[in-house]
């Protein structure tokens, strides 16, 4: 994914990408129901790949994110010669797209699964974290 955060004091600033790296973490019960197929499993992975993939990384991977204050001339521009522009209302930060993820997510998780951590990686050490404990 690439950004911009217009207005920031840094080169982030300036159009730029990142490989993100999403990690999801999910708290339940495995299920102990011996001969199941999901068996000692709180959620098959591979259930929650596509819902991961589905609510989150299938919209922003390879796309352009920018806030909503960005010129439409502009973003209609750089859709016309590039395709994938999204905006949001607020700055595209790793700490506000990490909130966008969470939001998607939370409501798909199984019967029984809740959404315990999410950490979206810019770099290899620059990232945000998200706890199901930080809503107290």
């Amino acid at each position: 994914m690439a950004h911009a955060l217009p207005g920031y004091d840094g080169a982030c600033r300036h159009i730029h990408g990142h490989s993100f790296r999403l990690e999801v973490c999910v708290l339940g019960e495995p299920l102990q129901q011996q001969g199941h197929p999901k068996s000692g499993m709180v959620m098959d992975f591979k259930t929650l790949k596509q819902i991961v993939n589905e609510a989150f990384i299938n919209i922003y991977d390879h796309a352009l994110v920018l806030p909503d204050t960005t010129s439409p001339e502009v973003i209609n521009a750089l859709q016309i010669h590039f395709g994938n522009v999204l905006t949001l209302p607020f700055q595209p930060t790793c700490e506000n797209m990490i909130a966008i993820c969470v939001d998607a997510l939370r409501p798909k998780m199984l019967p029984g699964v809740q959404l315990w951590c999410v950490r979206l990686s810019e770099t290899a050490s620059s990232f945000a974290e998200w706890y199901v404990t930080d809503e107290v």
